[in-house]
């Protein structure tokens, strides 16, 4: 089986932040989103994947990944000249999954589950498809499954102003090489996509079985800024534990499941965790409150911060108090003495003064 991972798009969502990054690449608890996915992919030993990139972003997401070895994939790069919609990516990706199976896997996607005996079932079993589902809350929001009592789904729906169920479809998908002539066959959404949607309604009309299974842990968007930090609680409070690597004086307190990495240095200042602060960071006369990342080569003075993404090589300097708020790279913000409560979202090598 192969992986096929979507890491296109333009992440207007997320925006100021990705004017200059790929959302794929924001980290959460200091992890790039997309290494989330391509750890999940290596866990159940699918080996060669294939990842989707736009001609905006693709270079930076070929930086960071490298040649995949270090995860111990071996990667394809596939471009995708324009956001066609996810069949579309696996049009453009035909030439590289070829007759195999595959998994696709939205590169902006988290889930607290492991794909490894999702896998297994799919590669063991006789369907054409198998899609991953999650009860939510707000099911018009998304794409939409219907299913019978074994599982086997009998109709897909995109965004139903009034839902039948409340299974929306998680960015993972197992298909077979049926799906490409599902593709040719269906025509652009009213949008000028080619949706997957479509594709897998098509296996559905034709008489193919399409199987489903509802995944218990937790399941990420995280396309917008509080959703961005809402992934960080989620993925801080389970999986943080309490690692210190780095230098703190006896005139500072870290609180709980704190991780200090190596190279970091904390002076005066107290961590109440979950947090994680990266290597080379500065912590002086400051509060870190819980659910806060902190990139590596930052340094905060003087200041008091949480659930909060911090990303690399910030200065937060003598500010009364930050909440809510997703930081890019190089950023500065300082306080000439105002005091004030800051939520904001601030894109890379921004400087503000309060």
């Amino acid at each position: 089986m192969k992986g096929l991972v979507l890491s296109g798009g333009k992440g207007t969502r997320l925006r100021p932040i990705t004017h200059t990054a790929a959302k794929q690449l924001v980290p959460v608890a200091n992890k790039p989103i997309l290494f989330f996915v391509l750890e999940n992919l290596a866990a159940a030993d699918v080996k060669d994947v294939g990842i989707v990139v736009s001609p905006e972003t693709g270079s930076s997401i070929r930086a960071a990944v490298g040649d995949g070895s270090a995860l111990g994939l071996q990667i394809t790069w596939i471009e995708q000249s324009h956001p066609g919609g996810l069949a579309h990516a696996v049009k453009v990706a035909r030439p590289f999954l070829q007759d195999s199976s595959f998994v696709m896997y939205l590169g902006d996607n988290l889930i607290g589950s492991r794909i490894s005996s999702f896998a297994a079932e799919f590669q063991h079993g006789d369907a054409a498809a198998q899609i991953l589902l999650k009860q939510v809350d707000n099911p018009s929001a998304f794409g939409i499954a219907t299913v019978d009592t074994s599982g086997k789904v009998t109709k897909l729906i995109e965004k139903p102003q009034d839902p039948p169920s409340d299974l929306a479809l998680v960015g993972v998908y197992f298909f077979t090489p049926s799906i490409h002539d599902a593709i040719d066959a269906i025509r652009p959404s009213t949008r000028g996509e080619l949706e997957i949607t479509d594709a897998i309604q098509y296996l559905l009309d034709t008489g193919a079985k399409v199987e489903s299974r509802i995944i218990e842990d937790w399941w990420l968007d995280t396309g917008k800024k509080d959703d961005l930090l809402a992934a960080n609680t989620t993925v801080l409070d389970a999986l943080c534990d309490r690692r210190v690597a780095g230098e703190v004086d006896g005139n500072s307190d870290l609180q709980g499941r704190v991780q200090l990495d190596e190279g970091s240095v904390v002076e005066g200042s107290r961590i109440r965790g979950p947090v994680v602060v990266g290597r080379d960071c500065r912590i002086v006369n400051s509060f870190i409150g819980p659910f806060s990342s902190i990139g590596d080569g930052s340094v905060i003075t003087d200041s008091t911060l949480q659930h909060t993404v911090i990303l690399q090589n910030c200065r937060i300097v003598g500010v009364d108090r930050i909440e809510d708020s997703l930081i890019g790279c190089n950023v500065v913000v300082r306080s000439n003495g105002t005091r004030a409560l800051l939520r904001v979202s601030l894109g890379d090598d921004s400087e503000v003064e309060i």
